[in-house]
């Protein structure tokens, strides 16, 4: 066990050699990941927690970037910055960390759905299984080509959810509804989107398994798996209700409209099963792809030959090929079907289907299914162990490490950044001059509040300006504007006037700012000459303090209400749990 452990970490390292051994950055599509993790870092500083106000992007007006996007990886990766780790090494590591983990759960996962066949076994297929997963093409596609940070976090909790559904339905034990709350609650945590298309084949796992056992205990079962879904939503609802019901204040149809219309990034044939084209560039129309989307030859090659096996068994009724008992074929049909329907959803022939279900749209890229493609093309190819040590007993074990070292081969050059080498950067370089400006106004509409009529054509030049109402310009004599301080969720200036003045504060509104005067809540507001969304106040003649304060809306207090609820009654279950014993 503990050297099936070690082979899948080596074998995890090996897959994120350039990130772990090699200095410097790479290329990658969302090159915000150091910047992400800066802005979390300035939350945690200015004990702004959970982070949700960020200052430093859309073009320095400042984002509630994390009460939209989820924040567990540089959550962790904060555990890197405390260990004296720069922000280029914490961005790096956390890619890293994302691959070996991946693995490792998948071992966990598919050693115990295989322990039926014998400990060894299931032990060596948990391994080819954690392998394959770690170096399935487009898992190098998502780390060192697209630089999707959430995404590759995501695929750390398909198994593990896997796992504690299936440890709970069968084993039974109030622990594992915890593990499945906790393992649920970091999928929710990592990447909206990946939930979404993960949960129904969840459900249909889970069916699956309450079919199979067929046990007394099936309302006592489910009921378990119900509060375990309830725990998640109540530990992530600091997060995840705001990322629901207040999207509505920002551009969000932006991101699904142009570029991001899923009918533009449908793959073909070629491209899942036959091709080997390989580059860093984006996904545009058909042949003008820049990006591989292949699931990899063994990857879809290995699975079909698992089934022509059990068809063959199944005809000819050989006693030595009728090794698959009755779950284990169901399980391989299953994870058979994932796979290629998945598959098919990448292809536009499946636009019917898009079409039917309008909130896939969300989804933005079809291709984003290689991850239901790889998890369970996986898992499905850990049962290869069992088919050889049935078929050749005496060579199984060579056979796995041949088929091993084939697919290391065939994708060895795609877990690699860009040039194979990383560029030389420091963090001092990336958040500075150029490229700390490329940084604050990338991806701007992403979450652009809704009160801006346009995105900012300029950074902002300075917290506060005083204004002419009926031009919208800024006047030239600024000298009343002192004290401009900034934090990640306020900000704070004096003006001095001998006459009542309007001032506008360099900063997005959003529901939760509010302006104080002096200690008085005044009322902000964005006329008509504001193009950019920028807050506005009157303020009275005279020398005034004037300070803007990033609040919680009732669903934020509510939703961070809900979750401490949740964590301390967590806490109290292990605690409990532990006295008992």
């Amino acid at each position: 066990m503990r050297l099936a452990l070690i082979i899948v970490f080596i074998f995890g390292v090996l897959a994120s050699r350039t990130l772990i051994f090699q200095r410097g950055y790479f290329n990658m599509h969302d090159d915000l990941q150091m910047m992400r993790q800066l802005s979390m870092e300035k939350c945690f500083l200015d004990l702004q927690i959970p982070c949700r106000w960020i200052p430093d992007m859309g073009y320095g007006f400042g984002f509630p970037l994390f009460n939209f996007y989820p924040p567990l990886p540089y959550l962790v990766g904060e555990i890197f910055r405390v260990l004296g780790f720069s922000f280029v090494e914490t961005a790096k590591l956390l890619f890293a960390t994302a691959i070996v983990a991946s693995g490792v759960a998948m071992f966990y996962l598919a050693k115990e759905v295989f322990l039926p066949a014998g400990r060894q076994v299931a032990i060596k297929g948990g391994v080819l299984a954690a392998i394959f997963y770690m170096w399935a093409p487009y898992h190098a596609v998502d780390v060192y080509v697209r630089g999707a940070m959430n995404e590759s976090w995501a695929l750390i909790f398909f198994p593990l959810i896997f796992l504690f559904s299936y440890k709970l339905i069968t084993v039974h034990g109030s622990r594992f509804t915890v593990l499945l709350a906790l393992a649920w609650t970091g999928l929710l945590l990592s990447h909206n989107l990946m939930v979404m298309i993960f949960a129904p084949v969840f459900a249909v796992w889970c069916l699956l398994w309450l079919w199979l056992k067929k046990n007394k205990d099936f309302l006592h079962t489910t009921y378990y798996l119900l509060l375990a879904g309830i725990l998640a939503l109540g530990l992530s609802a600091f997060f995840t209700f705001p990322a629901i019901f207040e999207n509505k204040f920002t551009w969000l149809k932006s991101q699904l409209i142009g570029y991001y219309d899923y009918t533009a990034h449908f793959v073909d044939l070629n491209q899942l099963l036959i091709s080997r084209f390989w580059d860093y560039g984006p996904s545009v129309w058909l042949e003008y792809d820049r990006m591989s989307f292949q699931i990899g030859h063994l990857h879809w090659m290995l699975p079909l030959f698992i089934i022509v096996i059990w068809l063959y068994s199944l005809i000819t009724k050989k006693k030595k090929f009728l090794f698959i008992n009755r779950k284990s074929l169901i399980i391989i049909l299953f994870l058979f079907t994932v796979g290629w329907f998945s598959a098919f959803l990448t292809h536009v022939r499946s636009t019917p289907v898009w079409q039917g279900l309008p909130f896939l749209a969300l989804v933005q890229f079809p291709w984003r299914f290689l991850t239901l493609i790889i998890f369970s093309f996986s898992f499905l190819i850990g049962f290869l162990v069992i088919v050889f040590q049935k078929l050749i007993p005496k060579y199984y074990v060579l056979c796995t490490a041949i088929v091993v070292s084939v697919m290391i081969a065939m994708n060895w050059n795609y877990f690699l950044p860009e040039h194979g080498k990383m560029g030389k950067l420091t963090d001092k370089e990336k958040f500075s001059n150029a490229a700390w400006e490329l940084q604050q106004t990338a991806g701007i509409y992403d979450y652009l509040p809704i009160t801006a009529k346009e995105a900012p054509k300029a950074p902002q030049k300075v917290l506060a300006e005083f204004m002419d109402p009926k031009t919208g310009e800024a006047l030239k004599d600024q000298s009343g504007l002192t004290k401009m301080e900034q934090g990640t969720n306020w900000a704070r200036f004096t003006v001095k006037g001998a006459q009542s003045s309007v001032v506008r504060i360099g900063i997005f509104d959003f529901p939760g700012w509010k302006v104080k005067v002096d200690g008085e809540l005044i009322e902000h507001y964005i006329p008509e000459v504001e193009r950019w969304g920028r807050m506005w106040i009157n303020v009275p003649e005279g020398t005034h303090q004037v300070v803007a304060q990033f609040t919680n809306t009732p669903v934020r207090s509510l939703s961070n209400m809900i979750s401490l609820i949740s964590w301390l009654t967590l806490a109290g279950i292990i605690v409990f749990k532990r006295k008992k014993k």
